[in-house]
């Protein structure tokens, strides 16, 4: 069974750091992109990161530039996001989802085939 599950989502403060996990099963991910999206309640799903199958190039939005960083383990068919200076506007429900041989670009947008369930991520103090 092809399978993206999240983990490592929760409750943090103000300027505190999470990593989130987007392990697969069933499929290796060297050959798929990667992206990370976020969605709060009212708001539309927001691409956040993408790293890309052939090449490992990875984007980012200019909203998490410099504080999230994407990166893969295909030893461990894992990607991670980092998570760091997190802020309440970052609360949301965050996806990731692969794409079969996608080259990422900006923006990051939601048209990939195959999603996981999502994991909470909530920045209150």
């Amino acid at each position: 069974q092809l399978q993206l599950v999240e983990s490592g989502g929760g409750l943090v403060q103000p300027g505190g750091s999470l990593r989130l996990s987007c392990a697969a099963s069933g499929f290796t991910l060297d050959v798929y992109a990667i992206g990370w999206f976020r969605q709060a309640p009212g708001n539309e799903r927001e691409g956040i990161s993408c790293i890309s199958s052939s090449n490992g190039t990875t984007h980012s939005a200019d909203s998490v530039k410099g504080r999230f960083t994407i990166s893969r383990d295909n030893a461990k068919n894992t990607v991670y996001l980092q998570m760091n200076s997190l802020k309440p506007e970052d609360t949301a429900v965050y996806y990731c989802a692969a794409d079969l041989f996608r080259l990422c670009g900006l923006p990051i947008t939601a048209d990939f085939g195959f999603w996981g369930q999502g994991t909470q991520v909530t920045v209150s103090s």
